[in-house]
């Protein structure tokens, strides 16, 4: 599964919140979608990275879902 939490982590990190991205052109609704684990496009990660100034591992991680079901044992 793909996580976002480093896209959180970056933002506080680069103190740019929710709102500064949407007056930097960033979708609200589509900022939303992301904080509540919705699938997004690749252009959407891109835009991400360019105002963020960041490499794709700073906005997203995957996390392999076996690792966690066997972890539940």
């Amino acid at each position: 599964m793909i996580s976002y939490k480093p896209l959180f982590k970056t933002m506080q990190e680069k103190n740019v919140s929710s709102y500064e991205l949407a007056k930097r052109g960033f979708s609200r609704s589509t900022y939303y979608a992301i904080k509540h684990g919705k699938s997004v496009t690749t252009n959407t990660v891109s835009q991400l990275c360019s105002i963020l100034e960041c490499g794709v591992s700073d906005v997203m991680e995957y996390i392999d879902e076996c690792d966690d079901d066997e972890s539940d044992k």
